[in-house]
């Protein structure tokens, strides 16, 4: 798999040689999305896939030290073997509360994922999106979820989270 690794560091710029080193030191690097006020910030992961080879991951509408501590989990989890269940509720994510995970629409990685884009140099790789619920348990697609939240996390799937879950 050719990724950012293989480029030729002279041809890579200050942010560039920085986003390399990190995956090079750690195995993966986060980046964070500032909410703009039309869209809710989210941080993703890049050197999942490469270093791990599990699926990359993004989490919308989540502290960034709190994203950075669930991904770090999850890396480090991955690197011992475990795989998260894909489309169904799981308690391998967070202490408290139960998580989703559902594979993001390749039509929506140029809009969310622009620095693994680069890094893969191209769409060759997957992605999860780690989707929580509401205080009350609750995800965005069941009933009773509470509408303060409802802005915090976009559906990135193909068909949509209720399509998504498997039983």
């Amino acid at each position: 798999m050719l990724t950012a690794l293989d480029k030729p560091s002279e041809t890579l710029d200050g942010p560039e040689t920085a986003f390399v080193a990190a995956v090079r030191e750690h195995g993966w690097f986060r980046t964070q999305v500032l909410a703009d006020g039309e869209a809710p910030g989210f941080s993703f992961s890049t050197g999942f896939w490469l270093s791990v080879n599990q699926p990359e991951i993004l989490i919308f509408g989540m502290r960034s030290d709190v994203a950075h501590d669930v991904l770090w989990d999850l890396f480090r989890r991955a690197g011992q073997g475990e795989t998260l269940p894909v489309g169904r509720h799981t308690d391998q994510v967070f202490a408290n509360v139960p998580a989703c995970l559902f594979p993001i629409d390749r039509r929506r990685y140029a809009e969310y994922l622009g620095w693994s884009r680069w890094f893969y140099c191209g769409d060759d790789f997957p992605c999860l999106q780690l989707v929580w619920p509401d205080p009350s348990g609750l995800f965005p697609w069941e009933q009773g979820f509470d509408a303060a939240f409802d802005t915090d996390q976009i559906d990135l799937t193909e068909f949509g989270w209720n399509a998504e879950l498997r039983q």
